[in-house]
């Protein structure tokens, strides 16, 4: 067992065995492929239903042997305490736990079971397999935030050691930085890029800004994966031509697990082993194949937390050429974050934003939604949904994170609002840049 894998095996997430569960899976036959569907959701809804209080409070009386009868499971539903959420036999002690970016406006904590995050792993192991990336063994330049705090940076920092890679952190795009940035991909041998899509797009333009192919300055890079963010066609070719080498795109949500991938054929292939993806109407009916919907995911496999006909919060399309087996993401609407600018002349992605959040987000739930506006070069808005009106030690720890984060300086107001408005697809963009 090699080093990745036997770290996560002994964190008690046992690799090995979701490995052959999800080999096991995918030998299923197209023609079986709609039964074992049916069969997995089936299983998870019930023992939700016996084993979870809040699930069987959220369901109801309803007959949930009928799919569409199974009401849907909004972000909002899940900012309860998480020791309320979690089913009976797991624990804050032996479940996997980890926050929402927020993207979205609205985060939580949630909770996965350890084989359920273990085949998380083993999915993302499978999809970047594809390309003949090895987790433990080619070293990823990693384009993501990073704990500022002395215990949070260093835990990272371990875990991108035993997990061969090496991270960029986000928060400063600067053109020193982004110097810094091409001088290390001079020293090392990088086999592929994964990361926030702006971030990497950003570095992109500085090397065509300054005439560099990336992978003649790196010839052992071989691919550039993009995640969290939407890849626009224009971007794939900045990207491509700036880098030299293919360009992979990347859904997914921690919530949940890999939710698409794109294959060799440049197919964006969704995750059929792990998850049941539905693309519904305003009134929670399948729309056809090729026509647009909002992006409801169910978990087949985590038992610690029901996530069931849950609302990711995006809209897709279908290709007309979909099945149970092989559903491919024709178009994906949403996950795009706009850049800030900040007096020092620093530019940073929106999703720098998911670290700030983190000071934001309290167990309790308080504060529901939010969103963050760049008014002026050195003013942010704050405007929240929430129970109680925030604290002064509340938005100090706020403001603190921010000055962290970005650079000291910043103008910072805040506030309560009972409602935050949506955009046309009922979706909230956490950060707006009115520069």
């Amino acid at each position: 067992m090699n080093l990745f894998d036997f770290t996560l095996q002994t964190q008690g997430f046992p690799i090995s065995e979701a490995k052959r569960k999800l080999a096991g899976i995918q030998q299923i036959p197209e023609v079986a492929y709609q039964n074992y569907i049916s069969e997995a959701r089936k299983k998870i809804v019930e023992f939700h239903i016996k084993n979870n209080d809040f699930y069987k409070n959220f369901i109801g009386n309803i007959d949930f042997e009928k799919w569409e009868n199974i009401p849907i499971l909004k972000k909002s539903d899940l900012q309860k305490p998480l020791a309320q959420r979690l089913s009976n036999g797991f624990s804050e002690k032996n479940v996997y736990i980890n926050k929402t970016s927020g993207s979205s406006g609205t985060p939580f904590i949630f909770a996965k079971d350890r084989f359920s995050h273990a085949l998380t792993w083993a999915e993302n192991m499978d999809r970047v397999g594809w390309y003949g990336i090895d987790f433990n063994t080619h070293l990823q330049a990693r384009f993501y935030g990073i704990p500022l705090d002395f215990f949070g940076y260093r835990k990272e920092r371990l875990k991108d050691f035993l997990a061969k890679r090496y991270r960029f952190p986000v928060f400063d795009l600067s053109e020193e930085k982004m110097e810094h940035f091409l001088n290390i991909f001079r020293r090392k041998k990088f086999q592929y890029i994964n990361g926030y899509t702006s971030a990497i797009v950003y570095f992109a333009k500085f090397l065509k800004r300054k005439n560099i192919v990336l992978n003649e300055i790196c010839p052992s890079l071989n691919y550039c994966i993009v995640t969290s963010e939407m890849l626009f066609e224009e971007d794939k070719i900045v990207l491509e031509n700036a880098f030299g080498v293919p360009v992979v795109n990347e859904y997914g949500a921690s919530e949940l697990d890999l939710i698409a991938f794109t294959n060799k054929r440049g197919e964006f292939i969704l995750n059929s082993e792990t998850l049941f993806v539905e693309i519904l109407d305003e009134n929670n009916i399948p729309v056809k194949h090729g026509k647009s919907g909002r992006v409801i995911i169910t978990s087949l496999y985590n038992k610690a937390h029901p996530m069931i006909r849950y609302e990711i919060g995006d809209t897709g399309i279908l290709a007309e050429e979909s099945t149970f087996k092989k559903p491919i993401l024709k178009r994906l609407v949403g996950r795009t974050n706009d850049l800030a600018k900040l007096p020092s002349g620093k530019t940073v992605p929106g999703l720098s934003f998911y670290y700030v959040t983190k000071s934001i987000i309290e167990d309790d739930g308080n504060v529901k939604e939010f969103v963050v506006e760049q008014t002026a070069l050195d003013a942010f808005k704050i405007t929240y949904v929430s129970e109680k009106e925030l604290v002064a030690e509340e938005i100090a720890k706020i403001e603190n994170a921010l000055f962290s984060y970005l650079e000291n300086g910043l103008k910072i107001t805040f506030e309560r609002v009972a409602i935050l408005i949506r955009n046309n697809r009922g979706k909230l963009k956490q950060f707006v840049s009115s520069l």
